[in-house]
């Protein structure tokens, strides 16, 4: 409490020891609770694309958010989770992410310098600071989707899809 008797500040959220994976409760022979039984899980099919992810680009290339989507969305279902994990944010997921590769795409063909609209001067790329934006939205929803498997997934599990995404840019032309 502060001086002024307002209760300002204190603990946080998030703060102090990391959540143990659920897996690690299990190991050590605690008490673990899940959200919802594996026996209760039943696999279901993909959710269909919404078509604002399949769209054609300004410049005529393609969203690769489809794929993000499915890639992710097969992930889960392996592990189970694919109903605790809400199917919007794995729709935020894929967008940021096909939209950080379409960045990352364009700073390729296009450089890390840009001409200044009304001087001509040289100035860095706009889509060097949007693909780093996008990058971290990509890491903050990656975060969110991961919590909920490493809390509720009963079983090791390994592979993760988004050690893919570097690969997937490097693959595309």
């Amino acid at each position: 409490m502060a001086k002024d008797g307002t209760n300002r500040g204190g603990a946080r959220p998030g703060a102090g020891r990391p959540r143990k994976a659920l897996t690690e409760k299990i190991s050590e022979g605690k008490r673990a609770e899940v959200m919802m039984q594996p026996a209760e899980l039943k696999a279901s099919d993909i959710p269909p694309v919404k078509e604002f992810m399949t769209m054609i680009q300004r410049d005529g290339t393609k969203l690769y958010a489809e794929e993000v989507y499915k890639n992710v969305y097969e992930w889960l279902k392996a592990r189970g989770c694919a109903e605790l994990v809400s199917e919007y944010l794995i729709e935020q997921y894929a967008m940021t992410v096909s939209r950080w590769i379409h960045c990352e795409e364009v700073i390729s063909k296009t450089g890390y310098i840009a001409k200044h609209p009304t001087t001509s001067a040289p100035i860095a790329s706009p889509y060097v600071a949007m693909s780093q934006s996008y990058l971290k939205q990509a890491n903050i929803c990656w975060n969110q989707i991961f919590t909920i498997v490493r809390e509720n997934c009963s079983t090791e599990f390994q592979g993760n899809p988004q050690d893919d995404l570097m690969e997937q840019l490097l693959r595309r032309k």
